[in-house]
């Protein structure tokens, strides 16, 4: 009874801090819908060849997988806050060059600037593992999903200032970047407000823990990877085909806008019980639901092409990734100690967003490049789902066979 009631006390700096990241992720991450949205549309009014429409977004995520590992190796040395100032300084540089390559009409600047996007998107990637620096284990799960449910505002807001900027000037999309600029500066007021200690440097005779080989191959850790990146990459995959494939089939700008929403809110209105229900019945059921639920999103998808079916497989897209990202993480986070901390966690995410990167790219050619009509590149889109999930979930199924090697 006592360890239970001194919980909210001991966990005070905590939760103080997850405030401060559901901000973050609420407001600056708003940026991200809003890319997602208009990014393959801007890419397609660019591009010379339209096979290359999603080349921006997919620079995106080569810029986050780049980025990574060096990103956790600055948190590991200098605080987590340094290296979220880094973040929206990449943000706030890749929607100047963005918008600067559309007031041009050059593709190649544009492409520029979705590079550097990317620092902006794998430093947000790194709120959920602060999340957990200052939390304790009890709290742990509930913090990384408090984080992760930030995005049910941006999930709102993104979209919605979409609608308002994606036509506001006489240049398509330019509004848009000019108020990506904008939710990055809030950045440099919210991050001074975090509490989160710099790792101590570590003694001569500190523990050193694994190295990068031993952690990856550590089973545990190898299955929260594999499962992080299918999710996530399935998620990416079908998100950034979404808006062309919406708008190919006939429908508007706004509905692909309001399919977005749909689907975000659907990746973070689950994170304010998911944690919750990984206490309750354990992380690899909750990982297995959500590839379950994603093969769900596939079906839907290949159902048919009205609205109701690309809102009701982005919207199962949504809620799988959260099972299956949101057990990865926490999955993960419990298995390597402090100070491996900066090389796992950086590691993972080059791994992540490796996958999501090669995602990315396999998108925008499925999708205007294979069959010839977007409803055809739509299906080509849905079915390469299936291969990964099987991954997946065998990966799954044989660590459920180790049970001794999951401690």
């Amino acid at each position: 009874m006592t360890e239970i009631a001194s919980l909210p006390q001991r966990d005070t700096r905590a939760r103080r801090n997850v405030a401060v990241l559901v901000a973050a992720q609420a407001l600056m991450g708003a940026q991200m819908p809003m890319i997602f949205t208009i990014g393959g549309l801007a890419g397609e009014s660019l591009a010379p060849n339209p096979c290359l429409a999603t080349l921006p977004i997919s620079l995106i995520v080569v810029g986050s997988m780049l980025t990574a590992t060096p990103l956790s190796a600055l948190m590991q040395r200098r605080g987590r806050r340094a290296g979220f100032f880094v973040g929206a300084t990449g943000g706030v540089l890749g929607a100047v060059i963005g918008a600067f390559g559309l007031l041009h009409g050059s593709f190649a600047i544009f492409l520029l600037g979705s590079l550097l996007t990317g620092i902006y998107m794998s430093a947000q990637g790194f709120y959920r593992f602060a999340a957990a620096d200052t939390a304790s284990v009890e709290f742990q799960p509930k913090a990384i999903s408090f984080v992760m449910a930030g995005g049910l505002a941006s999930a709102v807001i993104g979209p919605q200032l979409v609608k308002v900027t994606a036509q506001a000037t006489v240049i398509p999309f330019l509004g848009t970047y000019l108020m990506v600029i904008a939710l990055n500066l809030l950045g440099f007021l919210l991050f001074p407000m975090l509490d989160i200690p710099k790792p101590p440097a570590p003694a001569q005779d500190a523990p050193r823990g694994r190295s990068r080989r031993e952690l990856i191959t550590t089973p545990r850790i190898a299955v929260a990877v594999i499962c992080a990146t299918v999710s996530y990459a399935l998620m990416n995959l079908m998100m950034t085909s979404a808006p062309l494939a919406v708008v190919g089939c006939g429908f508007h700008t706004a509905d692909a806008a309001n399919v977005v929403t749909g689907h975000v809110l659907a990746m973070y209105v689950p994170s304010f019980f998911t944690g919750y229900i990984i206490s309750r019945v354990g992380v690899e059921k909750v990982i297995g639901a959500g590839l379950l639920i994603l093969a769900g999103a596939g079906l839907v998808a290949l159902s048919g092409v009205t609205l109701t079916n690309f809102f009701g497989a982005l919207m199962l897209l949504g809620v799988g990734w959260n099972f299956g990202f949101i057990g990865a993480t926490t999955m993960l986070a419990s298995a390597h100690a402090p100070e491996e901390r900066g090389r796992m966690q950086g590691l993972n995410d080059l791994i992540v967003f490796g996958g999501v990167t090669m995602a990315s790219l396999a998108s925008g050619g499925l999708m205007n490049c294979s069959g010839g009509t977007p409803q055809a590149g739509w299906h080509a889109v849905s079915l390469m789902m299936a291969p990964l999930i099987v991954l997946a979930g065998a990966a799954l199924i044989w660590l459920a066979f180790r049970p001794m090697e999951k401690a």
